[in-house]
């Protein structure tokens, strides 16, 4: 088994090297201006997200997604959407994402587009348009397009992730049942594209076919893997956040005591949530 020969991308070097920086040194002008630090674990949380996005566009995964493996170019996106965008929202202060979104038009518009189900539909649209065969086609030959997809996917993806990950009370995120039933959503919308690639019985995407074949795997075989990528991988993380929360949940239940009177309160903040 032999990986692609290595070359350099100092593009993408450049462009997370430069959000990395420029995030510590946000943190440090913060620290100066105001005295208040920002949490450690927040910054780890942050660098690991650039890092994840750094792996996921630079040798070998890169070269493989766009020369080889459709599977591979899966791995990419769902590194990008599902493991490093709730990364990057968890490590991101609210300091910083008040002066983000200070401006009112940009508040306007980020209040509309992470409501729950506009955000649901505006990723789950990114994602089939990403995922397009002739949009597939015209991105492994264009270095440029492929990289605005990618800018594309992972916005989608932040945005996607807000009503669960949000640190600001004024655009809060879902309560525990309403995340919970936001992500389950979520986990069922991927199932119609997974399975033509699961199922499919010729290649759905022609271009990989004409790619040379790495380590023997066929171009079906490819696809196949890419959908269960899609379906098992990807569902199993957003159930794995689910766990999360409905344990966080429970343990906060028992802490505090269960009471139907707030729970009619949370059956209100789910509907005007979802709806918002």
């Amino acid at each position: 088994m032999r990986l692609p020969a290595w070359h350099a991308h100092p593009d993408v070097w450049l462009l997370f090297g430069s959000a990395a920086a420029f995030y510590l040194i946000a943190c440090r002008r913060h620290l100066r201006d105001t005295g208040e630090s920002t949490e450690p674990r927040r910054i780890r949380l942050f660098v690991l997200g650039v890092a994840i996005l750094w792996v996921g566009a630079d040798w070998p995964i890169h070269d493989l997604a766009e020369r080889y493996l459709y599977s591979v170019h899966m791995t990419q996106h769902i590194l990008f959407t599902l493991v490093a965008a709730p990364i990057l929202i968890a490590g991101t202060p609210a300091w910083m994402l008040r002066r983000m979104l200070a401006p009112r038009p940009v508040m306007a518009v980020f209040r509309l587009i992470t409501r729950p189900l506009v955000a649901l539909v505006l990723f789950n649209a990114a994602l089939l348009f990403t995922h397009w065969p002739a949009v597939v086609t015209a991105s492994v030959h264009s270095e440029w397009l492929h990289f605005g997809l990618h800018v594309l996917l992972t916005g989608s993806a932040l945005i996607m992730w807000w009503p669960v990950m949000s640190p600001l009370p004024e655009l809060p995120a879902l309560p525990a049942p309403g995340q919970m039933l936001y992500l389950f959503l979520q986990s069922l919308a991927p199932t119609i594209p997974a399975s033509f690639l699961t199922f499919g019985d010729h290649p759905l995407y022609p271009v990989y076919a004409t790619f040379p074949r790495i380590w023997g795997i066929s171009a079906l075989t490819d696809q196949l893997v890419a959908g269960l990528l899609m379906k098992l991988v990807g569902g199993a993380i957003l159930w794995g956040f689910i766990a999360v929360v409905f344990f966080r949940w429970h343990d906060r239940e028992q802490r505090d005591g269960w009471d139907p009177l707030s729970y009619r309160d949370v059956e209100r903040e789910i509907r005007a949530g979802m709806s918002r």
